[in-house]
């Protein structure tokens, strides 16, 4: 009997040796390049922010649309490159749309699906909605920009912005949307420590590298991720001149350089 008792205690001890360990669920982030990013949280949510994916930089756009899932779609500001492919990925997915009252009600009227709009998911800036029960929280946040939509006749979108992505068990991403740097991005940074700022460093319609710079000093990310670059000639800032700015103005920011179509885990 006894050792028998001790071939069991050596064989338990054996597997609890070999078990292999759980890996804890992670949040990924998909860059379609532009300002669109896909978000996939650690319980296998979807969400979409500023989803132009047949954009010039991402090969697969096409194909991208008619296969991406999406339980959430944000739009900061009402552009065309930033509404983007919103409305034909919603009508496949049933995605509810995450937007100011101003934008949504525009969107909708320019074919949004009405009844993935309303209520739960509009908010305004300083307002933080709990969705998807309650595995994210969104913040909508100030930009410095216009929001004008549609790309002859421009009807009224309200002000732009960004969001503040809180994710349960999961990181706290920025989405700066289309802007200048502002003093008050400094606010956004004391009401929530964010993991990773994903900032637009183009140029000509948004801040450059420079100001990108010192809006990250503002913020003080663990990391930032740079964006809305490269599409078209005119977008002329890189991740190179922002890399050189950030180490004068906010040294100890982790640059993250994401590729398009290549997901990163958080």
């Amino acid at each position: 009997m006894r050792t028998l008792a001790l071939l069991v205690l050596v064989a338990a001890a054996s597997l609890a040796v070999a078990a292999p360990e759980t890996k804890k669920p992670a949040t990924t982030i998909t860059w379609y390049g532009h300002a669109a990013f896909r978000i996939e949280t650690p319980n296998g949510k979807t969400l979409l922010v500023d989803p132009w994916l047949t954009n010039p930089s991402n090969p697969t756009g096409k194909a991208d649309v008619k296969t991406v899932k999406a339980d959430l779609i944000l739009v900061t500001h009402g552009h065309g490159d930033h509404v983007g492919d919103s409305n034909d990925i919603a009508k496949r997915t049933k995605a509810k749309l995450v937007a100011t009252y101003d934008l949504g009600a525009t969107l909708v009227g320019q074919g949004y699906p009405k009844e993935q709009y309303g209520m739960e998911t509009g908010g305004n800036f300083g307002g933080t909605l709990q969705l998807l029960d309650g595995e994210v929280a969104i913040t909508f946040v100030p930009a410095v920009h216009s929001s004008g939509v549609g790309d002859v006749k421009k009807e009224y979108g309200g002000n732009p912005g960004g969001f503040v992505i809180a994710i349960k068990n999961g990181p706290t991403l920025y989405h700066t949307g289309d802007t200048d740097v502002f003093g008050d991005m400094a606010l956004i940074g004391k009401f929530a420590k964010i993991d990773l700022m994903l900032a637009c460093i183009g140029g000509h319609f948004t801040m450059d590298p420079d100001r990108a710079a010192e809006a990250t000093r503002l913020v003080k990310p663990k990391q930032v991720a740079p964006m809305h670059y490269g599409t078209f000639p005119a977008l002329t800032g890189t991740p190179d001149a922002f890399g050189k700015a950030l180490k004068k103005a906010a040294n100890g920011v982790k640059l993250v350089e994401i590729k398009i179509n290549q997901p990163i885990t958080l």
